[in-house]
């Protein structure tokens, strides 16, 4: 039989905020997944995986499932008010993006989308 830990209740950690991961938000969700959407319709996107952590959570993207992922959003609240929570990050790990904004952020991913048509 597989045991599974509880899944811990948001606003019930401990007073000093220890334990608790970061995620995103549904708001957040909704738009890195319609970027999601649109780039998996253009053919450029196969797969995405995604990671909550004490400090950080990471979206990650791949262009086929055995790979190292092509691109990875970040959300860093620690850096807020500093260089912004949100960043895009490219396969060489060079930050590509990051600011306040998670729509103005992604916008770097978007620009893959135009082509020239012929």
């Amino acid at each position: 039989m597989n045991m599974q830990t509880p899944t811990p209740i948001p606003g019930q950690g401990s007073a000093s905020g220890q334990g608790q991961q970061v995620a995103f938000d549904r708001h957040e969700l909704g738009t890195i997944m319609g970027l999601y959407g649109r780039m998996v319709a253009a053919g450029e996107w196969r797969d995405y995986g995604m990671s909550f952590l004490k400090d950080v959570a990471v979206f990650d993207v791949f262009r086929r499932t055995a790979e190292h992922p092509l691109y990875r959003i970040e959300k860093r609240p620690a850096l807020r008010l500093k260089q912004g929570q949100y960043s895009v990050i490219g396969m060489d790990r060079q930050i590509l993006k990051r600011g306040q904004d998670l729509k103005t952020v992604l916008r770097v991913l978007e620009r893959k989308l135009i082509r020239a048509v012929e």
